[in-house]
């Protein structure tokens, strides 16, 4: 069996991207912190730090298999760049979406930073869609 072969940028990024999951690990201790009741919070902004939270979680993993097939694909340029990083970004994004757009005291409904939420899944659907186009066409 051949080893996989990562491209550096490739690598680079899966690096980088293994080094968030400890902030998604403090956000998960923050979380319980939360349901004890000692972070003073509206349920609005309980069920939005729960979502960022998931989505974080969810979309890293995500993002670390899709860069395992990136470079198997033909894409180059642009393409390729969107491949690469499309559903890492949207693991930033769209986490940021939901933390961001709850924070402050007594929140009840977002506020307009939750557009982060809206360029995030952008980028999850740019980065799957051209991801799975390139290995379908390669």
């Amino acid at each position: 069996m051949t080893p996989l072969q990562l491209s550096q940028p490739t690598q680079v990024i899966a690096g980088v991207v293994l080094l968030t999951i400890v902030t998604i690990e403090f956000g998960g201790w923050f979380l319980t912190r939360i349901v004890r009741g000692a972070v003073p919070m509206t349920p609005f902004q309980q069920t939005f730090a729960r979502a960022g939270h998931a989505h974080a979680g969810v979309l890293v993993t995500l993002g670390l298999v899709c860069l395992l097939f990136v470079d198997a694909t033909g894409l180059d340029g642009a393409a390729l760049w969107i491949a690469r990083l499309g559903v890492p970004a949207a693991a930033v994004l769209m986490s940021a979406g939901f933390f961001l757009s709850s924070i402050g005291r007594d929140v009840t409904r977002p506020n307009r930073l939750i557009i982060l939420l809206w360029l995030g899944a952008l980028c999850l659907a740019a980065g799957v869609l051209t991801l799975g186009i390139g290995l379908l066409t390669s």
